[in-house]
């Protein structure tokens, strides 16, 4: 029994990992997944949010060395400054809303139509976005960004909240249409996780603290472990399509999950919840 549930545990994290950054929602596939296996009670909820950590930790070494040369540069550089001050004035918004908001959206948005209908508006409009994006470029690079960018990309994160809309699609997608070139929005949707994702997976932990054990341990390190591996192959893979590709292809998967949504819900395979 122990290994079956440490296999469900793999699977999950190989899951969350491979969808976490992509623009095409972690969540509804985490769910998706999670009913196929058997695994979505209320202790793998919390453990869902959990293993986003191992994803966070994959972007971290991939971005190591703009990580850690902002850093070193803080007390004398003007550019890490501004930079580090953008990253954490576009992580101020969905604290606050999600702090008052939170518990509303997730027991009144978490239905079928809901998610089927989001997954499929942000497929059209990525196909959008992408069709004005080069007309509209004015920022290739995130070291270019200003303040007001930032808290722009910040309220377009809150979309986010939505079920189905999806962390990175709503950064990456809603970055674009602001003017940001696709990398330099992939990027900064990257960067902005890292504060986003740790901070979600330690609040999720405390929260729910009473439903975790020591016995639990295995699960979730087997759920970090694939999450980091896989999001780290992801994470590398992405940013080479980017340099090349547009996000077309997934604009058409958002819409056949959509699709997706709709039949497995009004055949009774998956309670679309969180």
């Amino acid at each position: 029994m122990e290994a079956v549930l440490l296999a469900k545990a793999a699977i999950m994290g190989v899951v969350e990992g491979l969808t976490e950054f992509l623009p095409i929602s972690s969540t509804g596939h985490l769910i998706l997944a999670g009913a196929l296996l058997g695994f979505d009670d209320e202790k793998a909820k919390v453990f869902d949010i959990a293993i986003q950590t191992g994803a966070i930790l994959a972007v971290i070494i991939v971005y190591w060395q703009k990580i850690s040369t902002t850093v070193a540069a803080l007390p004398t550089q003007d550019q890490a400054r501004r930079f580090s001050l953008n990253v954490l004035i576009a992580f101020v918004p969905a604290v606050l809303l999600g702090l008052v908001l939170g518990k509303a959206i997730k027991e009144n948005l978490f239905t079928p139509a809901v998610v089927a209908s989001t997954f499929i508006l942000g497929g059209l409009v990525i196909l959008w976005a992408e069709r004005r994006q080069q007309a509209s470029v004015r920022i290739a690079d995130v070291d270019q960004m200003s303040a007001l960018d930032a808290i722009k990309v910040g309220l377009v994160q809150c979309v986010a909240m939505i079920p189905g809309t999806s962390r990175s699609g709503a950064t990456i997608i809603g970055g674009m249409l602001l003017g940001l070139s696709r990398k330099a929005a992939t990027d900064f949707s990257f960067y902005l996780a890292i504060p986003t994702l740790i901070g979600a997976g330690a609040y999720s932990l405390y929260k729910d603290r009473g439903l975790l054990s020591a016995q639990d341990l295995p699960m979730f390190s087997v759920g970090l472990v694939f999450s980091f591996v896989s999001a780290w192959a992801c994470v590398r893979w992405l940013l080479r399509y980017i340099s090349s590709h547009s996000f077309t292809p997934f604009a058409w998967y958002r819409i056949a999950f959509g699709i997706v949504v709709l039949l497995t819900s009004g055949m009774g395979w998956v309670e679309w919840h969180a």
